[in-house]
């Protein structure tokens, strides 16, 4: 099962999608995807920074996040997000903190994380990550 990354559900509703990411998401209809509440986070945070937000939000919410369950930061994910940063911050390796808790939800539930920031996600010990742009 999978959790996608904010870029990768941004370019799921551009205009031209990549057509690889398109593939695989046909491709994996039938898979379970996920987002984080981050993600969602990100989401909204990217849409009302431009003049038509609202209306790009909306499309966001319906043809989006309809189809991607979106899971929460629970104490468990919180704990595990704590010791990869501190693991990466060790080793002068340090990522957003926004990435830190996706990478940590994918881990604690046992997804791999559909990015296109490979760099930073491949950072965190464990992690699953696949990119389905290219």
């Amino acid at each position: 099962m999978y959790l996608l990354d904010t870029n990768v559900l941004s370019h799921a509703i551009r205009r031209r999608p990549p057509p690889a990411l398109v593939a695989r998401l046909r491709e994996h209809a039938a898979t379970p995807l996920f987002t984080s509440c981050v993600c969602v986070m990100e989401l909204r945070h990217g849409a009302m920074r431009r003049d038509e937000g609202g209306a790009l939000w909306s499309r966001i919410e319906r043809d989006v996040l309809t189809r991607v369950g979106i899971l929460g930061i629970d104490p468990e994910i919180a704990i595990m997000a704590g010791d990869v940063m501190a693991r990466l911050s060790a080793t002068g390796r340090r990522i957003d903190v926004e990435d830190v808790l996706i990478g940590a939800t994918a881990l604690a539930r046992g997804l791999t994380v559909v990015t296109n920031n490979l760099d930073h996600f491949r950072r965190i010990p464990r992690l699953t990550v696949e990119d389905w742009t290219a």
